[in-house]
């Protein structure tokens, strides 16, 4: 981990979140961690262009765990999509409630954090890396660890849900450990929904081992209200001939920090992320990915894509290592946006560090405006301007919402995207 300056929201985090007993040695190290290095400071390479310390320090009053807010069933109810069909695991500010899930026995076992003991937990996502994974570290009360074993198909898909709804100056830290054996095969779909307008800081870490012949399909809507901070620390180990595909997609909140990391860590396995983030008014999203291809003959692919609006800000750094053993590797990374207004911004920066000579990569990035002349096409042809418009912006975030594997999630997504841009009949 890069130095880093210590700040308010450091001495804020030191001074009030206790060690608590559950997974002791790890506590104790994220909070050596975070006494060494604390939060991310303005001049940190990793954070220059997202002021996350100094957004807590003027948001966040203290670090006292949120407590559980009032949700009933028929609100979880309220929240589950048309023609969803699958299990539903529900947080309440970050803590598991199984009397408001429903779990319906399939090929998976399911226990939360604080009656297990994990050996992978903090090994996939190490709190040396992020000094919010060590935040998440020192601080969860709650999680859930999934495992499914070898040779197992898990028919129909995952669906968590977060509801969030916090004091100011309460933070929330889900935690989850998912470890997917041989030979097998799982989908999850990830919501979160803020129960109230009011401020709150989600730091949330997720690890996922993907074991040899896995295949793991992750996607997630991030829809908060405009005043969430949220942090987003997701980490993966692929093995030999597994798969694994992210799409996250990004429509409202304060500032949004996601971090994903594919550890390729054999040969024939393969890893796919695609993003999009749709935004307006002051919304600040920033996608920070790593691909690490350790192994010969294995394959990435990335493609994240924004429509900026408003005075929002979105941020791209994406980066691609193929290391001097990753021979016969295929990497491809890509990322695409669209300016609406002369006040949104975008800072984009695609890396690729190749060490091994027998390769295939490339990276790009592109941004700009909407296509006049194909707005004229379709006004030519009877469309109404903001249709046209709205037909011409879904047409291009659409490469990214047809990797969504779940119909009703997708359906669920591009409605939610169709409103937006104004492109519906």
């Amino acid at each position: 981990m890069t130095t880093l300056t210590k700040n308010k929201a450091t001495d804020l985090v030191l001074a009030q979140i206790p060690v608590l007993n559950s997974f002791q040695s790890l506590r104790e190290d994220s909070h050596a961690i975070l006494r060494e290095y604390g939060l991310p400071h303005a001049k940190e390479e990793e954070y220059k262009f997202t002021g996350l310390s100094k957004k807590i320090e003027q948001s966040i009053a203290d670090f006292s765990p949120a407590s559980a807010a009032d949700l009933s069933l028929e609100t979880v109810q309220s929240h589950i999509f048309e023609g969803f069909d699958g299990d539903t695991i529900v947080f309440n500010n970050g803590r598991f409630e199984p009397e408001l899930s429903n779990l319906q026995g399939q090929a998976y076992e399911l226990i939360p954090l604080n009656v297990s003991d994990p050996s992978n937990l903090g090994k996939i996502a190490k709190i040396e890396k992020d000094p919010f994974v060590a935040l998440n570290s020192a601080s969860f009360e709650d999680g859930i660890y999934i495992k499914v074993g070898r040779n197992k198909q898990v028919e129909k898909p995952i669906l968590l849900l977060f509801f969030n709804q916090a004091l100011k100056g309460q933070v929330i830290s889900p935690r989850i450990l998912i470890e997917v054996e041989d030979n097998s095969e799982v989908s999850f779909l990830e919501n979160s929904i803020s129960l109230d307008e009011e401020v709150y800081f989600c730091n949330t870490v997720t690890e996922i081992k993907v074991s040899q012949n896995a295949h793991v399909h992750y996607n997630r809507l991030q829809n908060e209200n405009k005043k969430a901070i949220i942090v987003n620390n997701f980490e993966t180990d692929i093995h030999r001939d597994a798969t694994f595909t992210s799409v996250v997609v990004s429509l409202s909140g304060d500032m949004l920090r996601n971090n994903l990391s594919l550890n390729l860590l054999d040969s024939g396995c393969e890893g796919n992320m695609y993003g999009l983030y749709l935004l307006d008014g002051k919304t600040h999203v920033d996608n920070h990915t790593n691909v690490d291809h350790t192994k010969p003959h294995a394959e990435s692919n990335e493609l994240y894509k924004g429509i900026l609006a408003d005075k929002s800000r979105g941020v791209f750094n994406g980066k691609i290592f193929v290391r001097q053993d990753a021979q016969k590797t295929n990497a491809f990374q890509q990322n695409n946006n669209i300016l609406l207004s002369e006040d949104a911004t975008v800072n984009t920066k695609p890396q690729l560090e190749i060490w091994a000579d027998d390769v295939k990569c490339s990276h790009g990035c592109t941004t700009g405006q909407l296509d006049e002349e194909a707005l004229f096409y379709l006004q030519a042809r009877g469309i109404g301007k903001v249709q046209a418009k709205g037909l011409l912006l879904y047409a291009f975030v659409g490469e990214v919402l047809e990797n969504i594997t779940d119909n009703s999630f997708k359906q669920h997504i591009e409605n939610l995207v169709q409103v937006r841009l104004g492109s519906s009949f």
